[in-house]
């Protein structure tokens, strides 16, 4: 029996975060929406404001923009915006109180050169560097 790809996405039942923004002209916010429809599992719809770039690439510490969630997922995007709750800053905040319950501990970070393999160059690297420029 072969099983369509929507079928597919429908037996989902892992944790499921996706994020979308309101301008965003690659991915359109309503487009993500309705791939949020599709897991079975728990799901948690973000809409960022602005746009592709400024709305994920927005940390905390530039207090810009803001987002909306809630926890229900209407049939529409149009009824989940009109119940939406507006919050103001980085919708990072958000993702990093849903993630802790879904991931292990934290662990410190490595210590390049602590492995089996030494490091290449001190950061950044010169493969980042442009030949002539400081």
């Amino acid at each position: 029996m072969r099983l369509d790809f929507l079928s597919l996405l429908g037996r989902i039942e892992t944790p499921v975060y996706f994020l979308a923004t309101q301008e965003d002209h690659i991915a359109p916010w309503r487009s993500v929406y309705a791939g949020a429809q599709l897991p079975a599992g728990p799901v948690a719809f973000v809409l960022g404001e602005s746009g592709h770039i400024a709305g994920v690439i927005n940390p905390p510490a530039a207090r810009k923009y803001g987002y909306r969630t809630q926890a229900e997922r209407p049939a529409t995007p149009e009824a989940w915006l009109e119940t939406a709750t507006l919050y103001p800053g980085s919708w990072w905040l958000h993702w990093r109180e849903w993630i802790a319950p879904h991931s292990g501990p934290q662990v410190s970070a490595r210590v390049p050169g602590d492995g089996g393999l030494q490091p290449l160059d001190d950061a950044p690297g010169s493969y980042v560097k442009v030949p002539g420029v400081e």
